[in-house]
């Protein structure tokens, strides 16, 4: 088994990157499976000394769902600024806040900040050297605190509860 973990550092990575490259070729003809193979092997090891310790996944089942509650807010915000870029009578409220970070693990910033930036309206522009805030750019900002509350909520809580942090 040690064999394999040195041969495969992160075998979901590596199953990622030959789905991706059959993808990205459109073919799973066996020299691009083979060519995907190595790829997939070998980026991972060429890397590994710039990956941060990835924490453990604790509930599998909460992060199905979270991944689920992410793309289903992905439609809705979509429906939301698409009504709101197409409602001639309304005007956006642009502007940045602030968001304070209760997680510490990089991988988490990293996740919470790309679902954040993945959902249509807003984009997560900067995190702070000491991780302590990240600050948000929304498109139409109603209320800074109930936005706020909503990330918490919706969003860092659960990354929290995934991986124990």
């Amino acid at each position: 088994m040690r064999a394999m973990g040195r041969l495969l550092p992160t075998p979901t990575l590596s199953l990622v990157l030959l789905v991706v490259w059959l993808l990205l070729v459109r073919s799973v003809a066996p020299g691009q499976l083979l060519l995907g193979a190595f790829l997939a092997v070998g980026i991972p090891l060429l890397t590994r000394g710039f990956w941060e310790p990835l924490p453990r996944v604790r509930h599998p089942i909460k992060l199905t769902l979270f991944v689920i509650k992410v793309l289903l807010d992905i439609v809705k915000a979509n429906l939301q600024v698409s009504l709101l870029i197409l409602s001639p009578k309304r005007e956006p409220h642009p502007g940045f806040i602030e968001y304070p970070l209760q997680v510490k693990e990089p991988l988490t910033i990293t996740l919470l900040a790309n679902t954040i930036t993945m959902t249509p309206g807003t984009v997560s522009t900067n995190i702070r050297l000491d991780r302590s805030s990240l600050l948000i750019h929304v498109l139409d900002m109603q209320d800074e605190q109930a936005l706020v509350r909503e990330i918490q909520e919706r969003y860092e809580r659960p990354l929290k509860e995934i991986f124990e942090c």
